[in-house]
């Protein structure tokens, strides 16, 4: 490790699709300075969770390992004891590391706020809330210290959180730190299925851009959907992208912002109840995709990624820009050869995708094509994978951006779903699955109608879930 080793800060949102951001052509102004980020430091353009689910895709995120590598693959489940995690690392570095805002790994003994010491994957400095959605709401934000003595913040909850952000990068500067700043906007607000936007920001985005898949699926949705939300949730980005802003002033005013790498992520998207019976835990880009962007040592001048990434990569990019050793065990792969325009031989052409809750789903994207499959019969809450899948989706994301023409059954595509399907199995023996079974999608006739009439309405095809509120003793299964 150099002398000077690098500080860093992750700022994580929660439920943000990536075409909320300039850089993805979103018209609507929302997020200037992740695109200032995105344009002069290095722009991951295919990001790609390794799970819509909150606890599971967090756990990858700080291990670097598959939801079923570390056994949550399922909200619900804390991150165990023994895997080491990216404050883990950090910390034996010499790092002061501090975890601000939403945990959601936590056991759940002490309820939706304090999480116990043993639960903090290691992070020395500690303001969070296992469930945040639960202990705060827009203007009464509830987190909870290293003694778990419950802290109310002031002010807007994401302005809140970065306040505290500020004050932890103000009061550890004079040493390397880590710092992971886990946001709850643009998630919606449970109890209320509502948005909650700052005073004025929600008027300002009614009716200034829809996502073409929204658009083309909205009557699908039920109580309006996204029409009805989408001014709350872009208010709600544009605020915590202003305060972004303001935790990079504070670097400035330290003198920290070329030693300092700050990473900006979301732990999946939402498609707002139009491909199942809730926001996310779908294969569709809208469910999977998120934006993603670094900047400062390493990063600074990286230009673009087009190689799709998962966010399970983000860990061990970290830990090697920083000089770090990598500990045994991580699944996810550097993607820093590919930043400055490198090229990594190595890297696979596909990003790998576990679903659960709604689903037992598994999903390979490349840069072209999606292909998505789920377990008949397998219980979403209880089985973290199964030995026989169904072939469910397939688009060609070159000519169906927006995943409205679902090819699965086609005998026009059989040749390339097969080759995918190859992909899949490959990828689940090497995170530590069993090599499944996967039959073909029943077949489609040229109109796209199933040639087998007694085949109707397959189970995955609108799966139902429970999407309204619930008290806080089962908060894991809605968030």
């Amino acid at each position: 490790m150099s002398a000077h080793p690098p500080n860093v800060i992750v700022v994580l949102t929660d439920q943000q699709r990536w075409d909320t951001t300039g850089v993805h052509g979103n018209p609507a102004d929302v997020t200037l300075e992740f695109d200032r980020i995105a344009r002069t430091g290095t722009h991951v353009e295919q990001a790609l969770t390794s799970q819509p689910v909150c606890a599971p895709a967090r756990a990858a995120l700080q291990t670097g390992r598959y939801p079923t590598a570390t056994g949550v693959f399922r909200n619900g489940i804390p991150l165990p004891d023994g895997i080491p995690t990216v404050a883990e690392v950090f910390g034996t570095a010499g790092y002061t590391t501090g975890y601000i805002g939403k945990w959601h790994l936590g056991s759940g003994a002490a309820g939706a706020g304090p999480v116990a010491p043993e639960d903090r994957g290691g992070y020395q400095r500690w303001l969070a809330s296992d469930l945040l959605e639960y202990t705060s709401d827009a203007y009464r934000t509830v987190l909870y210290d290293e003694d778990g003595e419950a802290v109310r913040l002031v002010g807007y909850r994401s302005d809140a959180l970065i306040d505290a952000a500020v004050r932890f990068v103000a009061d550890h500067h004079d040493r390397p730190f880590f710092l992971f700043v886990s946001l709850l906007e643009p998630h919606h607000q449970n109890a209320t299925d509502d948005y909650p936007a700052p005073e004025g920001y929600r008027e300002r985005y009614e009716g200034r851009w829809m996502p073409a898949d929204l658009a083309a699926l909205a009557a699908s949705a039920p109580q309006g959907g996204a029409h009805r939300h989408i001014g709350g949730y872009l208010g709600q980005i544009k605020r915590v992208d202003e305060g972004i802003g303001r935790l990079r002033d504070t670097l400035r005013s330290l003198g920290l912002t070329d030693s300092t790498i700050l990473a900006w992520t979301a732990d999946h998207g939402s498609h707002f109840r139009t491909r199942n019976d809730e926001y996310k835990r779908s294969a569709h880009d809208a469910s999977i995709r998120v934006p993603l962007a670094l900047t400062g040592p390493g990063f600074t001048g990286g230009g673009l990624v087009r190689h799709p990434v998962s966010t399970v990569d983000l860990m061990p990019t970290l830990v090697e820009a920083a000089g770090l050793p990598l500990p045994d065990g991580v699944q996810g792969r550097s993607f820093l050869p590919l930043v400055g325009g490198g090229d990594d031989p190595e890297r696979p052409e596909e990003v790998f995708v576990q679903i659960s809750e709604s689903h037992v789903g598994r999903a390979v994207r490349t840069a072209r094509w999606k292909y998505a499959v789920a377990a008949p019969g397998a219980d979403p809450w209880q089985d973290a994978g199964a030995a026989r899948y169904v072939e469910t989706e397939l688009y060609d994301l070159h000519a169906d951006p927006h995943e409205l023409d679902n090819l699965a059954g086609r005998a026009s595509h059989r040749e390339i779903a097969d080759q995918l399907g190859e992909s899949l199995k490959r990828w689940m023996v090497q995170v530590g699955e069993e090599r499944p079974e996967i039959e073909p999608a029943p077949a489609l006739d040229p109109s796209g109608r199933r040639t087998d009439p007694e085949v109707r309405q397959l189970p995955w095809e609108k799966v139902p879930f429970a999407h309204h509120a619930v008290p806080p003793s089962s908060a894991a299964k809605s968030s």
